[in-house]
C-alpha cells in the first residue's frame, strides 16, 4: 500500500527539490523564496507532499536526539551542557516552520477553495505533531505569530501550554476533516493511502500522547474506552522509505550514514545492546547487525577471549572501568559476542573500525538482519534503506496505558507491558524479509518469543516497586527504537529506569531537560532570548529540577 507511494515519489522528488529546498533566511523571516512556489502559484499537491516529506525528516532528526540522551542510541559527550551545539539544531527549525508550518498553512486556503478537505486534514495533523514536537524539545517557542513573514521577523513564544491546548483543537479539526466528504483526495498520502478512518486513529493518538504529557488522565482514558486509536500494528503511524540512493535519496537516513564504502558512521548503544543480549531479548537480530565476532578485551562468539587492541579500541587496553561504572556493575568499552559501540559519552576520536562495528539492522533503518555471517557493510547490502521511521506505534499505546496504570499500583502495569513487548516482537519479525541474502534460518523461534514474554513476566513480578518500573522503561525503551521522542518524555515524567548506564564523565552535569534554541532563531529573533543553559524544563516536567531528576547522569 505504503510503498507504491515511494515510486511517485521518485518521479516528483527532483522537482519538489527545486521548488520547496533552499530559503532566502534560516530564522522565521518566512518572505517568499524566488526558487520556491508562491501561494498563488503552487499545486496543493506539491504543497502536501513537501509538508508530509520534511515532517518525517523532523521526526527522524528529533527522535535520534531523544533516543542519545536516552541512551537507546550513542551519545558523544561527556558533558551535557556542551552536547548538543544551538547551530545543530537550525535545519531542524529551519525544515519544522517553513517547509512544515508554513507549507501546511499556505495549501489551506487552496484546499478550502477547491473543496479538499482531506488535504487541510494531513496537513492539520502533521502541524499538531510538528509544533508539540518542538515543545517538548525547546520549551516555549513561536507558534501564534510565528507565520507572519516581512510582516512580523520578530515573532514572540507562546507558552508550551498554550500551543498545546492550540495542537488539541488543531487536531480535533483535522479529525473533522478525515471525517468529511472531500471533492478530491490527495494525490499521494505517505502514511495510510487514503485510509480515512486509520488517519482518525493517528489523530486521536496523538491527542493521547499529549493528555499523558499533561496529566490529564480522564482525557486519556475516555479515548481508549472510544477503542478509536491505534491498537493494531495494522494502522501504526510510520514514514515508509525508499531504497534510491540520488536524485533524490529516499533511503533511511542512518542507512545512508551506516552502509557506505567505509562502513558505519555511528556507534550503537552499549548500554542497549548489552540488555537486550544478556536477557535474550529476540528483537537484537533486527535491530543490530555485527561485521564483527568479538571485540577486543570480550569473548567472541565461541567464548574465546579477543585480546586488546589499541588502534581500533583503545579504550580495550584500560585496567579499570571508570568509578562510576565499577559502582554500578556497568559493562565499559567492550562486550561479548561481537558487539561492538560505545558507552553513553564516549568522545574519543574516531579509529579505523567503520568496517568493525555493529551497524544499524535490518528494523527500522532496512539494513542487513545479523545471521552470524559477520560481513562488511556496504552501499545497498541488505534491505536497501526501504525502512520506516515510527511515528505513533501500537505497541507505544500499550505502554502509555501501563504507565497510566503504574501510577495507582505499579503491579498493575504489567499486561500492559506483556502486550506492548508481543506487538512490538511480532512488528520486527516482519523486517527480517527485507534483507534478501539473510539466511533466515537465525530468526528467533515461537519459542525464543514466548521464552522471553515469560522471562519478562517472572522477572517483573519478582521486582519490587522501583524494579517494576525499571523492567517497564527498559521494555518501553527498546520498543522504541527509530524514535526516542517518547523516552526522552518519559525519563523526564517518570525518571526511569534508575539503572541507566551513567555517563563516561564522573560530573557531566545536569540532564538536559530541554534544549538550547537553534543558535539563528536565537541571533537573529530579539524576542527569543538563548536559554543560559539546558535545565530550563517544559512546562509540564513539574518534577524537581536537576541534577537530582531524573537520577541517572
Amino acid at each position: 500500500m505504503i510503498m507504491k507511494n515511494i515510486f511517485k515519489y521518485l518521479s516528483i522528488g527532483l522537482i519538489g527539490g527545486v521548488l520547496f529546498t533552499g530559503c532566502e533566511t534560516t530564522n522565521l523571516d518566512l518572505t517568499e523564496n524566488p526558487n520556491a512556489l508562491t501561494p498563488s502559484q503552487a499545486d496543493v499537491d506539491f504543497y502536501l507532499n513537501e509538508v508530509q516529506v520534511k515532517f518525517a525528516r523532523v521526526v527522524e532528526s528529533l527522535g535520534e536526539t531523544g533516543a542519545e540522551v536516552t541512551r537507546i542510541e550513542w551519545m558523544g559527550s561527556r558533558n551535557y551542557q556542551n552536547a548538543y551545539s544551538p547551530a545543530g539544531f537550525d535545519g531542524n527549525w529551519e525544515d519544522a516552520y517553513q517547509e512544515v508550518i508554513k507549507n501546511a498553512r499556505d495549501l489551506t486556503p487552496l484546499a478550502e477553495e477547491a473543496g479538499l478537505t482531506h488535504h487541510i486534514a494531513i496537513a492539520q495533523f502533521i502541524e499538531a505533531y510538528t509544533i508539540t514536537l518542538l515543545v517538548d524539545y525547546f520549551g516555549d517557542v513561536p507558534y501564534s505569530e510565528a507565520i507572519g513573514g516581512a510582516d512580523n521577523l520578530n515573532p514572540s513564544t507562546d507558552s508550551g501550554a498554550d500551543i498545546y491546548t492550540a495542537a488539541l483543537a488543531l487536531t480535533n479539526a483535522a479529525i473533522a476533516n478525515f471525517n468529511s466528504t472531500a471533492l478530491a483526495d490527495p494525490d499521494i498520502d505517505f502514511y495510510y493511502d487514503g485510509d480515512w478512518d486509520a488517519w482518525v486513529k493517528a489523530a486521536n493518538t496523538l491527542k493521547l500522547r499529549l493528555h499523558l504529557n499533561l496529566g490529564q488522565t480522564g482525557a486519556f482514558n475516555s479515548i481508549i474506552s472510544s477503542g478509536n486509536f491505534i491498537s493494531s500494528t495494522d494502522d501504526d503511524f510510520q514514514f515508509q522509505w525508499g531504497s534510491n540512493q540520488v536524485q533524490p535519496d529516499t533511503r533511511h537516513p542512518n542507512y545512508a550514514q551506516n552502509y557506505t564504502v567505509t562502513g558505519g558512521g555511528d556507534y550503537a548503544s552499549i548500554w542497549m545492546m548489552n540488555l537486550m543480549d544478556t536477557t535474550d531479548d529476540p528483537r537484537i537480530r533486527y535491530y543490530y547487525y555485527r561485521q564483527n565476532d568479538g571485540t577486543p578485551n570480550a569473548l567472541d562468539i565461541n567464548g574465546v577471549y579477543v585480546p586488546p587492541n589499541e588502534e581500533t579500541l583503545d579504550c580495550s587496553l584500560q585496567s579499570t572501568p571508570p568509578p562510576q561504572y565499577a559502582a554500578g556493575g556497568f559493562p565499559f568499552c567492550s562486550l561479548d559476542n561481537g558487539y561492538w559501540g560505545r558507552n553513553h559519552g564516549n568522545d574519543a576520536g574516531i579509529p579505523p573500525d567503520g568496517l568493525l562495528r555493529t551497524a544499524v539492522g535490518v528494523y527500522p533503518q532496512a539494513g542487513q538482519f545479523d545471521d552470524n555471517s559477520f560481513g562488511e557493510t556496504s552501499l545497498g547490502t541488505g534491505g536497501g534503506g526501504a525502512g520506516i521511521t515510527p511515528m505513533l506505534l501500537a505497541s507505544w499505546v500499550d505502554f502509555w496505558r501501563a504507565e497510566l496504570a503504574m501510577n495507582s499500583s505499579p503491579a498493575a502495569g504489567k499486561p500492559f507491558i506483556l502486550a506492548g513487548i508481543a506487538k512490538s516482537i511480532a512488528k520486527v519479525q516482519t523486517f527480517a524479509s527485507l534483507d534478501a541474502t539473510a539466511d533466515l534460518s537465525f530468526e528467533p523461534s515461537a519459542s525464543d518469543v514466548s521464552d522471553f514474554i515469560d522471562f519478562i513476566d517472572s522477572e517483573f513480578d519478582a521486582a519490587d516497586n522501583e524494579g517494576k518500573w525499571n523492567i517497564m522503561a527498559e521494555q518501553f525503551f527498546i520498543a522504541l527504537k527509530g524514535n526516542g521522542h517518547d523516552a526522552y518524555n518519559f525519563y523526564r515524567r517518570k525518571g526511569y529506569p534508575t539503572d541507566l548506564e551513567p555517563n563516561l564523565e564522573q560530573n557531566p552535569g545536569a540532564f538536559i531537560r530541554s534544549f538550547f534554541y537553534p543558535a539563528n532563531a536565537a541571533n537573529t529573533n530579539s524576542n527569543l532570548n538563548q536559554k543560559s543553559g539546558v535545565t530550563d524544563q517544559v512546562f509540564w516536567d513539574t518534577n524537581p529540577a536537576s541534577p537530582t531528576f531524573p537520577v541517572a547522569n
